[in-house]
């Protein structure tokens, strides 16, 4: 993520890009782990809840490896919220829904994040089409920038925890239903999967320059934001 802004040349704007990009990635990474709690609570495991973890308070989350991690190549981790399965009434049902929760939160976040990008960047267009102040047309401009950074940021954290290999949350989830021997032969190599994939991911990154969850990302965002601001330019531009 970093590495992606610092190539664009323009330091004055990868700087501000940086500073916007540690509030949505401190926020996000807390949204993502409290939906795993909450969802957990709501299936019958308090331990989250009782050890403080059901905030959204970054501190609370935070992994300093996972966030250095996310800051700089745009993915990483939080400190996993505790759950303990056998608080669950269903243990397998209630392992996958809350596995679920943290992308589903990150694609929600994603959503709302691209609408407001649209809105924005149309704010945007229209102070500079009425003679805005310089203020007021960077404000617009780099509110836009948040919000995009938020909406791609969230996409690609939403699609990578959903690759269905442990320890990401997709695993949980799609081998939730394997008999017990099975899920756990397989969750016991979570550590080397991760950072095997973590690895194969970078090399692809490096040397083709092509990630593909950046790219579905940015199809997602452009899926979403580019009707509405073409709705919102028709309004917003003619007034």
């Amino acid at each position: 993520m970093l590495l992606s802004v610092l190539s664009g040349g323009d330091l004055r704007s990868a700087v501000i890009q940086l500073l916007l990009l540690l509030p949505v990635i401190m926020f996000s990474l807390a949204l993502h782990e409290t939906a795993h709690g909450y969802v957990a609570y709501k299936c019958g495991d308090p331990t989250a809840y009782n050890l403080g973890r059901l905030t959204l308070n970054p501190i609370k989350h935070l992994d300093p490896i996972g966030f250095l991690c996310m800051l700089i190549f745009g993915y990483g981790w939080a400190k996993p919220v505790p759950i303990n399965t056998r608080n669950f009434r269903d243990p397998k049902k209630g392992m996958a829904w809350s596995a679920v929760a943290g992308p589903a939160a990150n694609l929600l976040l994603g959503v709302v994040s691209a609408a407001l990008f649209a809105f924005f960047y149309v704010l945007f267009l229209r102070v500079q089409v009425t003679g805005g102040s310089a203020f007021l047309i960077n404000a617009c401009y780099y509110t836009a920038v948040l919000f995009q950074l938020s909406a791609m940021l969230n996409f690609v954290f939403m699609i990578f925890n959903m690759i269905p290999v442990p320890p990401f949350d997709g695993s949980r989830f799609a081998l939730a239903f394997l008999p017990p021997r099975a899920y756990f032969g397989i969750m016991k190599y979570e550590r080397q999967i991760m950072f095997g994939l973590l690895i194969a991911l970078l090399v692809i990154e490096q040397f083709f320059s092509f990630s593909p969850f950046s790219w579905l990302a940015n199809k997602l965002l452009t899926w979403i934001a580019n009707p509405l601001i073409n709705v919102l330019a028709k309004f917003m531009l003619s007034i």
